[in-house]
């Protein structure tokens, strides 16, 4: 029974959540951005195997992470 009431809440709200994370892509783009640059100043670059960059890297992930999630809430 919740997991009834649940998937039809996601079936609801659906839509709304795709919107929200098409409107607010580049906020959540900028914090993650600014999140990486923290992790590669973290991290001292004798420690590394390659030399990455990891905020371009991230954004990248970031942007293929939220492009499978808004396919997932479309397709499910």
């Amino acid at each position: 029974m919740r997991n009834k009431i649940r998937d039809s809440l996601f079936r609801l709200a659906r839509k709304d959540v795709i919107d929200f994370l098409n409107d607010h892509e580049e906020d959540l783009l900028q914090i993650f951005r600014e999140e990486l640059k923290a992790v590669d100043d973290r991290i001292p670059e004798e420690n590394l195997f390659i030399d990455i960059r990891m905020v371009p890297l991230g954004e990248e992930l970031m942007l293929a992470v939220l492009s499978a999630l808004k396919r997932f809430m479309q397709e499910v």
